[in-house]
Formats: C-alpha cells, sequence, structure tokens
C-alpha cells in the first residue's frame, strides 16, 4: 500500500484540478502493473564503465509531483509481458489493442510493439517511437501517453524494441557511423520495419512520423536524414542531432557540450520538418543540442523561414519557450520547445511509465500536432524503395 501513496496522490491532484479522465488512467495503469517497476539510477559516470555511462542517455527520471520537488528513480524490476501476446496496454481495458511482436526469421529484424485503435480505418498515420536506454517498448508507451493520443485521434504506433544483444543497455546506437547511414545498421532495419507495419496495416505512406527520447532522439535524427522519403516530420526530445558523434568518446563530449559536426546521411534533397524538446537543465544531454538541431534545419530549409517565439506556463508546472519557424504562408517547417527546469525526462509524460516529467507541457500531444499538419507528396512517399 505505501508503495501506491505517490500514484494515489497524484490521482487526487489531478482529480482536484478536474482531470478526471487521466486520474482514472493513473489508477487504472497502477493497478495493472505489476508490484514490482523498473527504472534506472543514474551511475557515477567517473566510476563507470563506457557501456554504463551510456545508459545516462535514457535520463534520470523527473516525474515530479510539483515544480522543483525531484523524484527518485525507482528501481525495481517490472514484470514484461510475453513476446507475441496482448501486452497490458496504457490505456484502460477494451480500448485499441496494443501487442508485442518477436522478431521476424531473417537477420537483422526488431522485435516490436504495435498500437492499433479501436475500429481502425484504412489509410491511418503511423507514429514510430524509438524508446531511451533501458526502456522498453511498453514502458516508454506507458511515459509518453502516445497510445491515448493514438485512440483519440486516429493514429497507429509502432514501438521498435533494441534488444540488449545490441547494446547492453539497450540504447540506439546514434553514435556508430554504420548506424549513421541509409541501407545499413539500425536506420535500415527501423525503415524496413516501418514499411513493413505500413504494408501490413495498409497505413498511409505519405503520413509516417518517427520520434524519440534521448538514444532514441538522436536515432530519430539519423532516420529523419537518411530517409526522407519515409518519415514525413521527426521529434527530438532531449536528442542529439545526426552525426553529432562518431564513438564513444565524442558521444559523451557531444552529450556534454553539444557538437556543431553533423551527417547528411543519403538524402534525396528533401526537407524533413522537425518538432524538438529540451529541457534547459538537462545534465544528461545538453540542451545546446536542441540549439544545434534547429540550426542545422534552419540550415537545410529549402524556403526561406520566420522566426516567432512565446512563452507560457503549465497550470502549476513548468514555464516553457517555443520558437517556431515559418514560411511566408504560414507553415511551421521547425518548432523548439524549451522546457525551464527540465532535466532529461519526457514533458509532460505519465508518472506510470520511466524517465518522464509530469510537469512539463505534453510533449506528445505538441508533436502530433506538428505531425499531423505535415506530409510527403506523392512522388516523395515510395514505400517500396529498399531499406
Amino acid at each position: 500500500m505505501t508503495k501506491m501513496r505517490p500514484a494515489m496522490a497524484e490521482a487526487l491532484r489531478l482529480t482536484r484540478a478536474g482531470k478526471l479522465g487521466a486520474a482514472t488512467r493513473l489508477i487504472q495503469s497502477t493497478l495493472s502493473a505489476s508490484p514490482q517497476r523498473h527504472g534506472m539510477a543514474r551511475s557515477d559516470a567517473s566510476a563507470a564503465s563506457a557501456e554504463t555511462m551510456l545508459r545516462g542517455l535514457s535520463a534520470a527520471p523527473l516525474a515530479l509531483p510539483a515544480p522543483g520537488t525531484k523524484r527518485q528513480p525507482d528501481t525495481r524490476p517490472k514484470a514484461q509481458p510475453k513476446p507475441g501476446k496482448a501486452a497490458r496496454s496504457p490505456v484502460a481495458p477494451g480500448i485499441g489493442s496494443f501487442v508485442e511482436h518477436e522478431p521476424a526469421g531473417q537477420a537483422g529484424a526488431l522485435g516490436y510493439a504495435l498500437y492499433l485503435p479501436a475500429r481502425p480505418s484504412r489509410g491511418l498515420p503511423l507514429v514510430v517511437m524509438l524508446h531511451g536506454c533501458s526502456q522498453t517498448p511498453a514502458d516508454f508507451a506507458r511515459g509518453t501517453g502516445m497510445n491515448l493520443l493514438a485512440e483519440e485521434l486516429g493514429f497507429i504506433v509502432a514501438y521498435p524494441g533494441q534488444p540488449s544483444s545490441a547494446n547492453i543497455a539497450r540504447c540506439w546506437n546514434w553514435f556508430k557511423p554504420g548506424d549513421q547511414q541509409r541501407d545499413t545498421g539500425e536506420p535500415a532495419q527501423i525503415a524496413a520495419l516501418t514499411r513493413q507495419i505500413v504494408a501490413e496495416h495498409d497505413a498511409d505512406a505519405s503520413r509516417v512520423y518517427v520520434a524519440g527520447l534521448s538514444a532514441g532522439g538522436a536515432a530519430a535524427a539519423i532516420l529523419a536524414s537518411a530517409y526522407p522519403d519515409v518519415y514525413a516530420a521527426v521529434g527530438i526530445h532531449s536528442g542529439l542531432a545526426c552525426g553529432a558523434a562518431t564513438d564513444m568518446m565524442s558521444a559523451f563530449s557531444a552529450m556534454r557540450d553539444g557538437s556543431r559536426q553533423t551527417k547528411h546521411g543519403n538524402r534525396t534533397g528533401r526537407f524533413v520538418p522537425v518538432i524538438t524538446f529540451h529541457g534547459d537543465s538537462d545534465s544528461t544531454v545538453h540542451a545546446i543540442n536542441s540549439t544545434h538541431i534547429v540550426a542545422h534545419a534552419a540550415g537545410q530549409a529549402d524556403r526561406p523561414l520566420t522566426i516567432t517565439q512565446d512563452r507560457g506556463d503549465k497550470l502549476a508546472g513548468r514555464t516553457y519557450t517555443r520558437a517556431r519557424h515559418s514560411t511566408a504562408d504560414g507553415d511551421v517547417q521547425i518548432e523548439q520547445w524549451t522546457v525551464h527546469g527540465a532535466g532529461h525526462a519526457w514533458s509532460g509524460g505519465n508518472a506510470a511509465g520511466s524517465y518522464t516529467d509530469a510537469s512539463g507541457p505534453d510533449a506528445s500531444r505538441a508533436m502530433v500536432a506538428f505531425f499531423l499538419s505535415h506530409s510527403l507528396s506523392v512522388s516523395a512517399a515510395e514505400p517500396g524503395v529498399s531499406g
């Protein structure tokens, strides 16, 4: 009972704020979860091995009940659903389907979890979500609440899973040159899985998007660069630009100080719209990386862009600054959110998942709104291209 008190307190706060649906979902996820939950305490970088240090990319969780009050990571293991079986969904029972799939037989195939909204129809958009280090697809789904938005707005969500055999901390290998290019390594695996899901579920190939947290955000940046003909827009949360590092040492340097080094991948010339979220108190991946991502994107834009900026407040939560780079006709091509006082965690996330900051603005909803305002032209969307 003691272990449930933080969730119950949060549910009470949501109820008092009139957010009954959110309170109900939090209680349901708490009651349906295993008594043991997993999170990862941040290790001392000076004493850790290189592989252990990479776990820091998954962020020190900041699921905060109030601004400035840090919540310590929960180190208890979560029970994981069996591959191929229906997973416990982060939404209420009976809404949509959330199923984990084992890797297919071919070499290099990835396992993944897939959310299909109730009463699915043909031609739905697809959002590909790339987790951070030490996370799993189910954990990432819980924390981001993306399945709830998929049910509300009508889109499919895919969560590729990085196996520990590829990286001991289950990080995407964004810092390795072999995993930064088209038709090789992890980009090829994720792009192939994306096309497979589009074909199997008759999704709209012109409305396919990719987003990720930390190492997953860096991997999403790589996919946008390497496969601009597949992904109509990209969301990068607490991540780094494509090619920001080429080995482990430069990865640590980029995480700490940023890197203006970038890699264009195998671009077709199409500009990929980008939305970023980053906490300005992030001590794991410095917020300067968001600035570098945006500066690089602005330099790649195929039309002149005008920057507008506004500052907002989340009731009883964090303030933020949003900068939008728009064309002359008002189309937002680049959107940068800086969440003030936030650390390395998904903004506006659900405390039922790891590495979330519930006090921040809703990154998931902002990303989806940005995504759905962009699509590929018919000629650019070529799901049959090998990759």
